[in-house]
């Protein structure tokens, strides 16, 4: 099983799909590194050379963020909006929705999916 940024790379799939699993390498920069390795894309990951898996590797943390690094930068760039008190900052630490979705009907999942549904009114009576 290939290891590359520190992600398990699944051994039964074809390289361009399977380099996507690591944050922050999606379908395009995968084939932009395939080609520029000169691996084919659709040879499966068991299939891979040690070479050829360590060609990938370096090739990747040297031009890309990712994983780890990614995720520390968008915190961080979250982190910034809050405390400047912007509105985007102010969306992120209501936990709403930052980009202008309405939420009157939508976004249940970012508020907690709540359906809250009244009967008919009436409380039920009970006899002593």
């Amino acid at each position: 099983m290939a290891r590359i940024a520190g992600v398990n790379i699944p051994s039964n799939k074809r390289i361009v799909i399977a380099l996507t699993y690591i944050y922050g390498v999606g379908p395009t920069i995968s084939k932009k590194t395939l080609a520029e390795v000169g691996v084919d894309e659709n040879v499966r990951t068991k299939d891979l050379t040690e070479e050829q898996v360590n060609a990938i590797r370096t090739l990747l943390e040297k031009n890309h963020r990712l994983e780890g690094d990614l995720k520390r930068d968008t915190f961080s760039h979250i982190k910034h909006l809050k405390e400047t008190g912007s509105f985007r900052g102010t969306r992120h630490s209501k936990r709403l929705p930052a980009r202008g979705q309405r939420t009157k009907s939508n976004s249940r999942t970012v508020r907690g999916n709540v359906r809250r549904t009244t009967g008919s009114g009436r409380r039920a009576l009970t006899k002593t």
